[in-house]
């Protein structure tokens, strides 16, 4: 019977040796000399690689001429306990097979220091990296522990439309989806492009968020979430905007800002207590290849209680702070980055929520409140990244919706739907909006957004 392949993860925690294994996977390192060659194969399942040791006298080197890094092989040896140091057992190869050459002229991924922007121009390799793996792994077991908190707290999973026409945040900067020929596109009488003759019979866009169709859920299966793409079309170069992400919005019937505060804070501790369970090996090595803090600062989000405080009472320490700030700090202004991660690093040292923002800095859907200058929105900041979820009490009054919808130059036909939800059974509502891969950078300790996502969109840059 023929021996069946083990993942290198598998083979390296097992503790049943002498006897014959398969494993498959892609050349890092090969050494050696003219008596026994090591090389160091890594199939993807974990950040270790496992040593292949090769007999010069059964592998002279015609049979090993094309084994060299980046080659793809299938290795059938015996599992044994291993004779150097760094790992507990290696392979005794019997067979070694060459599934794909790589020449080692061309192949981009030799053995040596390669920069984060480089790699971004090979992104079809540098998931073969240590760093790329690693990130990659995490971001997995992150989504799925995502999934697992919903489910496991009686959550529904809503698939809301990626093709919109509504703006849910009322920023206009969309991109566009349409079949009329770019060249001659049909024209009113006015002169105007004709939306009428498009496919879906009016203007529509790539959604930036599903929160407007997950109130609609909420208002029947209670608690739900979404957790899919979500584009942006904004001119921007920083290590913190993408074009396409995704974003993860729980909403949930009769939940007020308190209780959307509970979720959150419950919710993001979970995430990143399961990263550290799940995903040790590649935290530590991400911890000591990238930033030496990472893994006190994901330990400092479970092991500290969130600090809640309203914009108000932020802006007053802020104004007081010794830190010179670069963007100066008034009540009505939107707090950039540096206030947020002085408040968390440096004055509570610890995560925070703010809440309660003034009105005219947030969007047309969160509740007012009675003092009619302040809505009741939430803002939970982490250190070394600021602002991690955005999200509020929906208003729920039809009258107070509409207003702010009139305020905000909102068009009501547009969302005419969304009104009808405060006419027909309205209730309290909550909800938030969390980036998934602003999630990723910080449980990684990566430093530019574009190297947590495997092909990012960001202007001027579609490749792959």
């Amino acid at each position: 019977m023929s021996v069946r392949r083990s993942s290198v993860q598998q083979l390296l925690q097992s503790q049943e040796l002498e006897r014959e294994v398969v494993v498959k996977g892609w050349v890092r390192t090969r050494r050696g000399n003219k008596y026994v060659q090591f090389i160091a194969l890594n199939d993807g399942s974990t950040i270790h690689n496992i040593q292949v040791v090769a007999d010069a006298e059964k592998f002279p080197e015609e049979t090993l001429k094309d084994v060299a890094t980046g080659a793809c092989l299938s290795v059938r040896g015996q599992l044994v306990a291993s004779q150097g140091k760094g790992q507990a057992v290696e392979i005794q190869a019997i067979e070694i097979e060459v599934l794909g050459t790589a020449d080692p002229e061309e192949y981009p991924l030799q053995k040596k220091g390669h920069s984060l922007e480089f790699l971004r121009e090979i992104a079809h390799l540098r998931p073969r990296t240590n760093t790329f793996g690693a990130v990659l792994r995490v971001r997995h077991a992150l989504a799925f522990a995502v999934h697992q908190y919903f489910n496991d707290h009686g959550f529904y999973y809503v698939h809301t439309p990626v093709i919109t026409g509504s703006d849910a945040e009322g920023a206009g900067q969309m991109f566009r989806v349409t079949t009329l020929p770019p060249e001659h596109p049909p024209r009113t009488a006015d002169g105007s492009v004709d939306y009428k003759e498009d496919f879906f019979g009016k203007q529509t866009n790539l959604t930036v968020s599903g929160q407007l169709e997950a109130e609609v859920a909420a208002m029947a299966l209670g608690k739900v979430y979404t957790f899919g793409p979500t584009f942006r079309a904004e001119n921007s170069n920083t290590a913190r905007h993408l074009a396409e992400f995704w974003m993860i919005e729980p909403e949930v019937a009769f939940n007020d800002l308190q209780d959307n505060m509970d979720l959150a804070e419950d919710f993001l501790k979970s995430l990143v207590r399961q990263a550290l369970e799940k995903c040790a090996d590649d935290l530590q090595f991400l911890n000591d290849q990238y930033d030496k803090e990472l893994l006190n600062r994901l330990r400092f989000v479970i092991d500290n209680d969130f600090q809640r405080l309203t914009y108000t009472e932020a802006v007053e320490i802020l104004k007081v702070a010794k830190q010179k700030f670069e963007f100066p700090v008034d009540w009505g202004t939107d707090l950039q980055s540096e206030h947020e991660r002085y408040l968390v690093e440096k004055h509570f040292k610890k995560p925070v929520i703010l809440t309660d923002y003034p009105k005219d800095i947030k969007a047309f859907y969160m509740k007012l409140n009675d003092d009619d200058h302040t809505v009741r929105a939430m803002d939970v900041l982490f250190p070394g990244i600021g602002e991690i979820i955005g999200g509020s009490q929906r208003e729920e009054s039809l009258e107070k919706l509409r207003t702010r919808m009139e305020q905000m130059h909102v068009e009501e036909h547009e969302l005419w739907w969304y009104l009808e939800l405060r006419k027909f059974g309205t209730a309290p509502h909550a909800g938030f909006g969390l980036g998934f891969e602003r999630l990723v950078l910080f449980v990684t300790g990566m430093a530019n957004i574009r190297d947590v996502i495997p092909f990012p969109r960001f202007p001027k840059n579609a490749e792959f």
